[in-house]
Protein backbone atom coordinates (compact mmCIF):
# COMPACT_ATOMS: atom_id res chain seq x y z
CA UNK A 1 0.00 0.00 0.00
CA UNK A 2 2.90 2.36 0.72
CA UNK A 3 4.33 1.75 -2.77
CA UNK A 4 0.96 2.47 -4.41
CA UNK A 5 0.59 5.66 -2.41
CA UNK A 6 4.12 6.70 -3.39
CA UNK A 7 3.35 6.32 -7.12
CA UNK A 8 0.14 8.31 -6.70
CA UNK A 9 1.92 11.01 -4.65
CA UNK A 10 4.69 11.32 -7.24
CA UNK A 11 2.20 11.90 -10.06
CA UNK A 12 0.21 14.29 -7.87
CA UNK A 13 3.30 16.37 -7.11
CA UNK A 14 4.23 16.44 -10.81
CA UNK A 15 0.82 17.92 -11.61
CA UNK A 16 0.82 20.26 -8.63
CA UNK A 17 4.22 21.74 -9.48
CA UNK A 18 3.61 22.05 -13.22
CA UNK A 19 1.03 24.52 -14.47
CA UNK A 20 0.88 23.05 -17.99
CA UNK A 21 0.15 19.56 -16.60
CA UNK A 22 -2.61 20.96 -14.41
CA UNK A 23 -4.00 22.93 -17.34
CA UNK A 24 -3.99 19.78 -19.48
CA UNK A 25 -6.55 18.15 -17.19
CA UNK A 26 -9.12 20.85 -17.89
CA UNK A 27 -8.15 22.68 -21.08
CA UNK A 28 -9.27 20.23 -23.77
CA UNK A 29 -12.26 19.11 -21.71
CA UNK A 30 -13.44 22.69 -21.25
CA UNK A 31 -12.82 23.56 -24.91
CA UNK A 32 -14.73 20.54 -26.17
CA UNK A 33 -17.63 21.26 -23.84
CA UNK A 34 -17.85 24.85 -25.09
CA UNK A 35 -17.74 23.72 -28.73
CA UNK A 36 -20.54 21.17 -28.45
CA UNK A 37 -22.47 23.20 -25.90
CA UNK A 38 -22.75 26.27 -28.12
CA UNK A 39 -23.51 24.06 -31.12
CA UNK A 40 -26.38 22.59 -29.11
CA UNK A 41 -27.68 26.07 -28.30
CA UNK A 42 -27.53 27.01 -31.98
CA UNK A 43 -29.35 23.87 -33.14
CA UNK A 44 -32.05 24.41 -30.54
CA UNK A 45 -32.57 27.98 -31.74
CA UNK A 46 -32.87 27.18 -35.44
CA UNK A 47 -35.05 24.18 -34.64
CA UNK A 48 -37.35 26.24 -32.41
CA UNK A 49 -36.83 23.69 -29.62
CA UNK A 50 -37.93 20.82 -31.87
CA UNK A 51 -34.30 19.68 -31.74
CA UNK A 52 -34.06 19.78 -27.95
CA UNK A 53 -32.96 16.15 -28.08
CA UNK A 54 -29.50 17.35 -29.15
CA UNK A 55 -28.87 18.43 -25.57
CA UNK A 56 -27.82 14.82 -25.08
CA UNK A 57 -24.62 15.86 -26.87
CA UNK A 58 -23.47 17.69 -23.76
CA UNK A 59 -23.92 14.56 -21.67
CA UNK A 60 -22.05 12.39 -24.16
CA UNK A 61 -19.17 14.90 -24.31
CA UNK A 62 -18.84 14.77 -20.52
CA UNK A 63 -18.96 10.98 -20.38
CA UNK A 64 -16.58 10.57 -23.29
CA UNK A 65 -14.18 12.91 -21.56
CA UNK A 66 -14.43 10.73 -18.46
CA UNK A 67 -13.40 7.66 -20.46
CA UNK A 68 -10.49 9.52 -22.04
CA UNK A 69 -9.30 10.85 -18.69
CA UNK A 70 -9.18 7.35 -17.23
CA UNK A 71 -7.25 6.11 -20.27
CA UNK A 72 -4.82 9.02 -20.26
CA UNK A 73 -4.43 8.89 -16.50
CA UNK A 74 -2.84 5.47 -16.93
CA UNK A 75 -1.16 5.87 -20.32
CA UNK A 76 0.17 9.40 -19.99
CA UNK A 77 1.30 8.87 -16.40
CA UNK A 78 3.32 5.90 -17.66
CA UNK A 79 4.78 8.08 -20.40
CA UNK A 80 5.83 10.63 -17.77
CA UNK A 81 8.19 7.99 -16.39
CA UNK A 82 9.34 7.12 -19.91
CA UNK A 83 10.07 10.76 -20.81
CA UNK A 84 11.95 11.36 -17.56
CA UNK A 85 13.89 8.07 -18.06
CA UNK A 86 12.75 7.00 -14.63
CA UNK A 87 11.17 3.68 -15.56
CA UNK A 88 14.27 1.57 -15.03
CA UNK A 89 14.89 3.19 -11.64
CA UNK A 90 11.38 2.32 -10.52
CA UNK A 91 11.58 -1.34 -11.50
CA UNK A 92 15.09 -1.69 -10.08
CA UNK A 93 13.45 -1.04 -6.71
CA UNK A 94 11.27 -3.57 -4.80
CA UNK A 95 8.25 -2.06 -6.58
CA UNK A 96 6.03 -4.71 -8.17
CA UNK A 97 4.26 -4.23 -11.48
CA UNK A 98 0.77 -4.46 -9.97
CA UNK A 99 1.66 -1.81 -7.36
CA UNK A 100 2.92 0.52 -10.07
CA UNK A 101 -0.21 0.01 -12.19
CA UNK A 102 -2.49 0.42 -9.16
CA UNK A 103 -0.86 3.79 -8.46
CA UNK A 104 -1.42 4.89 -12.07
CA UNK A 105 -5.04 3.74 -11.91
CA UNK A 106 -5.57 5.90 -8.82
CA UNK A 107 -4.10 8.87 -10.69
CA UNK A 108 -6.38 8.26 -13.67
CA UNK A 109 -9.45 7.81 -11.47
CA UNK A 110 -8.84 10.98 -9.48
CA UNK A 111 -8.15 13.03 -12.60
CA UNK A 112 -11.24 11.66 -14.38
CA UNK A 113 -13.65 12.45 -11.56
CA UNK A 114 -12.20 15.92 -11.00
CA UNK A 115 -12.46 16.68 -14.72
CA UNK A 116 -16.05 15.40 -14.92
CA UNK A 117 -17.02 17.38 -11.83
CA UNK A 118 -15.68 20.61 -13.31
CA UNK A 119 -17.35 19.92 -16.67
CA UNK A 120 -20.67 19.18 -14.96
CA UNK A 121 -20.51 22.51 -13.12
CA UNK A 122 -19.63 24.41 -16.30
CA UNK A 123 -22.44 22.67 -18.22
CA UNK A 124 -24.94 23.60 -15.50
CA UNK A 125 -23.70 27.19 -15.27
CA UNK A 126 -23.46 27.95 -19.01
CA UNK A 127 -26.11 25.71 -20.55
CA UNK A 128 -28.45 24.88 -17.63
CA UNK A 129 -27.68 21.22 -18.27
CA UNK A 130 -27.94 18.80 -15.36
CA UNK A 131 -25.44 15.99 -15.78
CA UNK A 132 -27.29 14.01 -13.09
CA UNK A 133 -30.66 14.01 -14.83
CA UNK A 134 -30.23 10.32 -15.62
CA UNK A 135 -30.29 9.52 -11.92
CA UNK A 136 -29.27 6.00 -10.94
CA UNK A 137 -28.45 5.20 -14.57
CA UNK A 138 -25.25 7.19 -14.12
CA UNK A 139 -23.86 4.34 -12.02
CA UNK A 140 -23.76 1.70 -14.82
CA UNK A 141 -22.73 4.37 -17.35
CA UNK A 142 -19.73 5.40 -15.23
CA UNK A 143 -18.90 1.77 -14.34
CA UNK A 144 -18.75 0.66 -17.98
CA UNK A 145 -16.75 3.64 -19.20
CA UNK A 146 -14.35 3.42 -16.27
CA UNK A 147 -13.38 -0.18 -16.98
CA UNK A 148 -13.27 0.36 -20.73
CA UNK A 149 -11.05 3.44 -20.28
CA UNK A 150 -8.90 1.49 -17.83
CA UNK A 151 -8.53 -1.31 -20.38
CA UNK A 152 -7.52 1.16 -23.08
CA UNK A 153 -4.94 2.71 -20.76
CA UNK A 154 -3.48 -0.68 -19.85
CA UNK A 155 -3.47 -1.78 -23.47
CA UNK A 156 -1.57 1.29 -24.69
CA UNK A 157 0.86 0.95 -21.79
CA UNK A 158 1.48 -2.69 -22.72
CA UNK A 159 2.14 -1.75 -26.35
CA UNK A 160 4.57 1.04 -25.45
CA UNK A 161 6.36 -1.24 -22.99
CA UNK A 162 6.61 -4.01 -25.59
CA UNK A 163 7.68 -1.92 -28.59
CA UNK A 164 9.61 0.85 -26.85
CA UNK A 165 9.34 4.63 -26.37
CA UNK A 166 9.13 5.27 -30.13
CA UNK A 167 5.63 3.77 -30.11
CA UNK A 168 4.22 6.42 -27.77
CA UNK A 169 1.93 7.61 -30.57
CA UNK A 170 -0.27 4.64 -29.62
CA UNK A 171 -1.25 6.47 -26.44
CA UNK A 172 -3.00 9.09 -28.58
CA UNK A 173 -4.04 7.20 -31.71
CA UNK A 174 -5.72 4.10 -30.25
CA UNK A 175 -8.33 6.00 -28.18
CA UNK A 176 -9.03 8.23 -31.20
CA UNK A 177 -10.20 5.15 -33.13
CA UNK A 178 -13.03 4.46 -30.68
CA UNK A 179 -15.49 7.42 -31.05
CA UNK A 180 -16.51 6.80 -34.69
CA UNK A 181 -17.75 3.31 -33.77
CA UNK A 182 -19.19 4.16 -30.35
CA UNK A 183 -22.07 6.36 -31.44
CA UNK A 184 -20.85 9.22 -29.27
CA UNK A 185 -22.38 11.98 -31.39
CA UNK A 186 -24.81 9.99 -33.54
CA UNK A 187 -26.78 6.73 -33.28
CA UNK A 188 -24.99 3.48 -34.11
CA UNK A 189 -27.70 2.85 -36.74
CA UNK A 190 -26.02 5.61 -38.79
CA UNK A 191 -23.06 3.31 -39.42
CA UNK A 192 -22.91 0.76 -42.24
CA UNK A 193 -24.20 -2.65 -41.22
CA UNK A 194 -20.76 -4.26 -40.93
CA UNK A 195 -19.53 -1.43 -38.69
CA UNK A 196 -22.58 -1.84 -36.48
CA UNK A 197 -21.27 -5.31 -35.64
CA UNK A 198 -17.99 -3.71 -34.57
CA UNK A 199 -19.88 -1.19 -32.44
CA UNK A 200 -21.85 -3.98 -30.79
CA UNK A 201 -18.66 -5.29 -29.18
CA UNK A 202 -17.54 -1.88 -27.91
CA UNK A 203 -18.80 -1.26 -24.35
CA UNK A 204 -18.89 2.48 -24.96
CA UNK A 205 -21.47 2.20 -27.77
CA UNK A 206 -24.00 0.65 -25.36
CA UNK A 207 -23.54 3.56 -22.96
CA UNK A 208 -24.17 6.29 -25.51
CA UNK A 209 -27.04 4.41 -27.11
CA UNK A 210 -28.47 3.98 -23.62
CA UNK A 211 -28.23 7.71 -22.97
CA UNK A 212 -30.19 8.48 -26.13
CA UNK A 213 -32.80 5.85 -25.28
CA UNK A 214 -33.20 7.24 -21.76
CA UNK A 215 -33.74 10.74 -23.18
CA UNK A 216 -36.16 9.73 -25.94
CA UNK A 217 -38.20 7.01 -24.24
CA UNK A 218 -37.35 7.26 -20.54
CA UNK A 219 -36.41 3.56 -20.56
CA UNK A 220 -33.23 1.63 -21.10
CA UNK A 221 -32.26 -1.90 -22.10
CA UNK A 222 -30.88 -3.46 -18.91
CA UNK A 223 -29.58 -6.49 -20.82
CA UNK A 224 -27.51 -4.20 -23.03
CA UNK A 225 -25.89 -2.56 -20.02
CA UNK A 226 -25.16 -5.92 -18.39
CA UNK A 227 -23.57 -7.14 -21.63
CA UNK A 228 -21.53 -3.93 -21.91
CA UNK A 229 -20.39 -4.23 -18.28
CA UNK A 230 -19.17 -7.77 -18.92
CA UNK A 231 -17.37 -6.63 -22.09
CA UNK A 232 -15.66 -3.77 -20.24
CA UNK A 233 -14.46 -5.98 -17.38
CA UNK A 234 -13.23 -8.70 -19.76
CA UNK A 235 -11.43 -6.09 -21.86
CA UNK A 236 -9.69 -4.70 -18.76
CA UNK A 237 -8.64 -8.16 -17.58
CA UNK A 238 -7.34 -8.99 -21.06
CA UNK A 239 -5.38 -5.73 -21.21
CA UNK A 240 -3.90 -6.42 -17.76
CA UNK A 241 -2.84 -9.88 -18.90
CA UNK A 242 -1.24 -8.40 -22.03
CA UNK A 243 0.59 -5.83 -19.92
CA UNK A 244 1.97 -8.56 -17.67
CA UNK A 245 3.15 -10.54 -20.70
CA UNK A 246 4.81 -7.44 -22.18
CA UNK A 247 6.54 -6.74 -18.88
CA UNK A 248 7.86 -10.30 -18.65
CA UNK A 249 9.04 -10.14 -22.27
CA UNK A 250 10.92 -6.89 -21.69
CA UNK A 251 12.63 -8.28 -18.58
CA UNK A 252 13.50 -11.57 -20.25
CA UNK A 253 15.11 -9.90 -23.27
CA UNK A 254 16.72 -7.03 -21.39
CA UNK A 255 14.78 -4.40 -23.32
CA UNK A 256 14.05 -2.25 -20.30
CA UNK A 257 17.36 -0.47 -20.84
CA UNK A 258 16.16 1.06 -24.10
CA UNK A 259 13.86 3.29 -22.06
CA UNK A 260 17.08 4.95 -20.86
CA UNK A 261 18.52 5.51 -24.33
CA UNK A 262 15.71 6.01 -26.88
Amino acid sequence: MIQISAIFLRQFLLIKRSFHRLLGIFYWSFLELLLWGFLTVYLNRIGEDRLSVVTVLIGTVILWNFLMRVQQGVGISFLEDVWSRNLMNLFASPLKLWQYIAGLVLVGTAGAFISVGVMALVAWFLFSYSFFQYGILMIPFIFILFFFGLGLGLYTTAMILRFGPSSELLAWSIPALIPPFSGVFYPVSTLPQWLQYVAFFLPSSHVFEGMRAALLTGTIDANSLIFASALAVIFSIGALFLLHRSYRYVLRHGHLTRFQTE
